[in-house]
């Protein structure tokens, strides 16, 4: 095999038959079920905890503020994958959407990176669930395990939890049920979940004091950890900083972008449940963030159990137990939103070969991928059994703001891909560095893409990602020194900046391409180019340790033990983990490029061979 083969096959794309809509899976999820799956998946029990941590220690009672530019953002990235999820009707999410837009290669590095986060998300969220309900029963659980079982290896914990690995293989199976029942199981947790929000901002509004906003005290910052007085002690950085920290109480939302072959009318209902979902979790935020700091003073608030301590304070003890309610449904909403795509996103993978297709078994009887659902339960619940939830949450965030960024990407590519109109034209169009230079600017004043204008708004697009990593990197590593207006920072800052806006006021000028769609993102290129920016600064604010372990992940494939170690020992592990460097590779370049159903048959159909998916390939090598 040449490398000119391995390079269009790797780079081989696909598109939609969107008039072909038929799918193995049951269509059974409405527009209100996709809501509530959102709002569940994304608010969790964040929303019991996230706010007072927070208010605390980042941004005082301008929280609120904190949260809203946190929803701001998040809502951009929604709105792009609301945009994708109206163009591409497909099970699969950022996977699928990076298949047509970037290659069969990147999207198997995005899949590849949204299985372990779904895995090592719903592990981590079934862990914190064993450890909330442990609590209750004054850790009895934990005392039993460790009596029976104890393990004394080294990152590990230190005791088997076999209540969080049986939570996790019953959700499993009721997963494996079907989609509407599990839908209407999340639809009854997140209602109570919603239900004690509500009791908890009303409740709390009849104990609120607005003065806690207005605090004045002689503390300043140096000698007061919390702050000083007013609606923002920290100030500005602070505020920045805390809705750095809220951002992530908004991740989940994503959820709803696999359920493109379950959903009743999925063009209409992603898009909407998207908006609502993101929606509703700020307004719950913003009125839980509002009634702890105005009840108690923002550096009284307990950072672990927020409201629990609000109501003891005020002598309300029985509202305790009500919260404790509220948190187990949130829990266990954010469970089945964090396992419901996982085995999506795998049927999706393993449909188009590009690993094990019988992953991708979906069942007849249940219309579920039910293979993919199992054994992606098994592994999380292994994983929630052997692991400590810290160990576990080390690097949650990484894949899924990659995924956010890949979807913003692929937004603009599309917007400005070559338009129908264009195909059926006779124009001859000049590759040269002078035409290229002068279509910056659209100096002919087309009105219709071209495959000129779709190239050059690919390669501005892969340069606007470079220069962000090089303003995100000034800003998170820098700030000391541009506080104090170094120019040796504040220039290349300055400079990096301006070509950020000049490139996508070059994108700007391009014509768009003439499809129509369902939804679309407003304001293109500037919305998806500032949540590109966003998600490459909120990634290089992450540690070090976090990065090491990515890369580990995608270089040796699915070796867990690369999930917990610390970055000493990966150091010491470098030797023993060498003979799995080209596993990751083995994975695409040994399996999935030779099995992917784009090389076997043309066409993408799913496993079962019941029905073709609808999808055509624009080009497949022959790789023999």
């Amino acid at each position: 095999m040449h490398f000119p083969d391995i390079l269009t096959a790797v780079s081989r794309k696909k598109t939609i038959d969107t008039s072909n809509d038929s799918s193995s899976l049951a269509r059974c999820l409405s527009t209100l079920d996709l809501t509530f799956l959102g709002i569940g998946s994304t608010l969790g029990v964040g929303v019991y905890v996230l706010a007072g941590s927070v208010a605390k220690n980042e941004a005082g009672p301008a929280v609120i503020i904190s949260f809203a530019i946190a929803a701001i953002a998040s809502m951009i990235a929604g709105l792009c994958y609301a945009e994708f999820g109206a163009r591409v009707p497909k099970a699969g999410s950022a996977y699928v959407y990076s298949y047509v837009t970037m290659g069969e290669f990147i999207a198997f590095l995005i899949g590849w990176t949204l299985i372990l986060e779904y895995v090592i998300g719903s592990a981590s969220v079934v862990r914190g669930f064993s450890n909330y309900v442990d609590n209750l029963v004054n850790n009895t659980m934990r005392n039993a395990f460790e009596s029976a079982a104890p393990i004394d290896i080294k990152h590990l914990s230190s005791y088997p939890d076999f209540f969080a690995f049986g939570v996790t293989v019953a959700f499993s199976i009721a997963l494996a049920f079907g989609a509407k029942e599990s839908s209407t199981a999340n639809n009854i947790f997140t209602v109570t979940n919603l239900c004690v929000v509500l009791f908890v901002v009303i409740a709390g509004a009849f104990r609120a004091d607005f003065g806690n906003w207005k605090l004045k005290f002689t503390c300043t910052s140096d000698k007061c950890p919390k702050g000083t007085g007013g609606f923002a002690p920290f100030g500005v950085a602070g505020i920045i900083r805390g809705a750095a920290k809220c951002f992530y109480g908004f991740i989940g939302f994503d959820c709803v972008a696999t359920t493109g072959e379950e959903a009743k009318n999925p063009q209409r209902s992603i898009p909407i449940a998207i908006v609502a979902s993101l929606t509703v979790v700020f307004l719950a935020y913003f009125g839980v963030s509002t009634i702890l700091t105005t009840v108690l003073p923002y550096y009284e608030q307990d950072t672990d159990a927020p409201f629990p301590y609000m109501f003891e304070t005020i002598g309300w003890q029985w509202a305790k137990y009500l919260v404790s309610s509220g948190a187990i449904c949130g829990l266990c909403a954010s469970l089945l939103g964090s396992m419901f795509p996982l085995p999506r996103v795998i049927y999706a993978m393993a449909s188009d070969g590009l690993i094990f297709k019988w992953m991708g078994k979906v069942s007849s009887r249940f219309h579920t991928p039910l293979m993919g659902t199992l054994s992606a339960g098994l592994l999380t619940g292994i994983l929630a059994a052997i692991f400590n939830l810290e160990q576990l949450v080390s690097m949650l965030s990484i894949g899924t703001l990659l995924a956010y960024s890949i979807v913003a990407a692929c937004v603009l590519i599309l917007r400005y891909e070559e338009s129908q109109s264009f195909e059926k034209r006779n124009d001859v169009e000049s590759y040269t560095a002078w035409s290229i230079v002068m279509q910056l600017v659209n100096h002919k004043g087309r009105t219709y893409s071209t495959k000129l204008t779709a190239k050059l708004v690919t390669a501005l697009v892969a340069f606007y990602f470079v220069i962000c990593f090089g303003v995100a990197s000034i800003v998170s590593f820098c700030s000391a020194e541009l506080a104090d207006a170094n120019p040796l920072y504040i220039t290349p800052l300055v400079v990096l900046s301006t070509t950020l806006i000049l490139i996508l006021y070059f994108i700007y000028l391009q014509p768009t391409s003439d499809k129509a769609l369902s939804f679309s993102v407003p304001w293109v290129p500037f919305l998806p180019g500032l949540s590109i920016l966003i998600n490459v600064y909120l990634m290089l604010m992450l540690d070090i340790q976090t990065w090491i372990r990515f890369a580990v992940w995608i270089i040796i494939g699915e070796n867990s033990s690369c999930l917990m170690i610390k970055y000493d020992q990966l150091l010491l592990d470098v030797t023993n983990k060498i003979i799995f460097i080209f596993l990751g590779i083995f994975i695409y370049f040994f399996y999935g490029i030779w099995n992917s159903t784009a090389r076997t048959t043309g066409k993408l159909t799913n496993n079962n061979n019941v029905h073709k998916i609808g999808w055509r390939i624009e080009e497949a090598p022959s790789l023999t």
